[in-house]
């Protein structure tokens, strides 16, 4: 890979970087309003014919496909990659050991269901999410547990997945641990507790507005959720609490979602087994499937295939995982094309105000981060380089700038039909009782459009723009 310090460069210029992307979002758009829906695996076409294309397009063919293998294997991706194999694996042990229909017999018994379920499982997300700094991990609790329990329950499927994406979208906006918010305050050279404490009143105000859309959207789903719901279930489940409460804590002390399902899937699994709710090994030749089994021996016996709760959580994130593979790529190619800073002189032309200049910064790290699928290279790439001087022209408060890049970075990030959030989210849902396509979870990640209506509303009367410029003045006489 010794070519890759050469730039890539493309015929027709830099603006071709961006043709991987434009390809596949064209194609999401296009089957969406001809087929009404497409699956996650499916979007590896697009994906891979997109880079496939650019390919001709490159100068260089060796920088090109050294390009390609660096967004693979770069450790943005990666991350999230490992991440979503072990948090795959936790969930289906929660999933097979049937915690969710007991959670569920359990709401349902004290008279807890349909929408007022959807609001406690946001506000649990959105706990979870601000003490853990991980989106996806909250995906990865909520659609492993809670979604299940709620479908049972009555609730709207689409809004519930929506509400569990918008948990972890707050908690990641606010989180101090968050890697978004440290990249948002170490960009703008200030210090990670003021912005958090200058952020909490934008993350309460969308928050307010999810809960009450979930209301109001609740409200005509409701009517088919039966006055007395009746749930039978194994009590035994309920201990499988245990092991979600300590995963949780864990992940709150170490800070490190691998390390805590980790754990959380070893003590599931002896707890599961323990208590009889999973087989540790079990042996049918005669059936073609057998559930909750380590290892599945079918047909006559030449035909052994693997099977279990190891086996499918692992499996259940494969199709997401080459999914990402392929768009890191694109990324990566758009990078090494000098897309991103094309795009971004070009917005930073617009601004000839205070104001003008916070719409430039919205607008920058929306398109950037809705186009990756990702948040933090989104407010690296837009931060220092062309956020901070643009704030700094116009006597913009850093922290309100910091602000600006983190809550805009949660909003689309989230909510688009390609982005990792909601291919994540409906992997997860594709074994449930109710499945999911991305066209039926986008329109209720209603924090995304909460907090871009919030911010937009702050951007146009001027509230926070001179946020701790006292203080901050102060600092600079000292």
């Amino acid at each position: 890979m010794e070519n890759t310090s050469k730039k890539l460069e493309f015929y027709g210029g830099e603006w071709v970087s961006f043709l991987p992307f434009v390809i596949f979002i064209t194609f999401i758009i296009i089957t969406t309003f001809v087929w009404g829906s497409i699956s996650d695996g499916a979007l590896w076409v697009p994906a891979f014919s997109g880079l496939i294309i650019a390919f001709f397009f490159a100068k260089d063919k060796k920088v090109y496909a050294d390009t390609i293998i660096k967004g693979m294997a770069n450790e943005e991706a990666i991350i999230p990659i490992v991440c979503w194999i072990f948090a795959g694996v936790f969930a289906t042990i929660l999933r097979s050991s049937g915690l969710a229909n007991g959670i569920a017999g359990v709401a349902a018994s004290i008279g807890i269901k349909g929408t007022f379920f959807i609001i406690i499982t946001f506000l649990a997300c959105c706990i979870f999410a601000t003490a853990t700094g991980t989106g996806f991990g909250t995906i990865a609790m909520g659609m492993g547990v809670l979604y299940p329990a709620g479908i049972a329950l009555g609730a709207h499927p689409g809004l519930l997945a929506g509400a569990i994406i918008s948990g972890g979208a707050f908690g990641d906006n606010l989180a101090p641990v968050s890697d978004t918010t440290i990249c948002s305050a170490t960009s703008q050279g200030v210090d990670v507790p003021g912005v958090v404490r200058s952020r909490l009143k934008y993350a309460l105000a969308a928050a307010v507005i999810v809960i009450i859309g979930i209301i109001i959207i609740g409200l005509g789903y409701d009517g088919s959720v039966a006055s007395e719901v009746t749930i039978d279930y194994n009590p035994l489940t309920l201990t499988m609490l245990i092991p979600v409460a300590l995963t949780i804590w864990i992940a709150i002390k170490v800070g490190d979602i691998i390390i805590a399902t980790t754990i959380g899937s070893v003590i599931a699994g002896a707890t599961a087994v323990i208590t009889g709710l999973i087989d540790f090994i079990q042996i049918d030749p005669a059936q073609d499937v057998v559930k909750n089994a380590l290892i599945r021996v079918s047909g006559t016996g030449l035909d052994r295939t693997v099977d279990g709760v190891l086996y499918s959580g692992i499996n259940s994130m494969m199709q997401v995982i080459i999914l990402a593979l392929l768009l890191f790529a694109s990324i990566e190619v758009m990078r090494a094309g000098d897309g991103d800073k094309r795009l971004l002189e070009v917005l930073g032309k617009i601004a000839k105000s205070p104001r003008g200049a916070e719409f430039v910064i919205s607008a920058m790290i929306i398109i950037l981060s809705g186009l990756m699928g990702l948040n933090a290279p989104a407010i690296l790439t837009v931060g220092a380089s062309f956020a901070k001087p643009l704030s700094q022209k116009y006597g913009i408060s850093p922290y309100r700038t910091a602000n600006l890049l983190d809550a805009q970075s949660n909003t689309l990030v989230y909510s688009m039909p390609w982005t990792p959030a909601i291919i994540y989210t409906i992997s997860f849902a594709r074994d449930s009782a109710v499945p999911l396509t991305a066209t039926q979870v986008t329109p209720y990640v209603l924090y995304a459009y909460a907090m871009l209506a919030v911010m937009f509303v702050t951007i146009i009367f001027g509230i926070g723009r001179y946020d701790n410029m006292e203080n901050l003045k102060k600092k600079a006489v000292i």
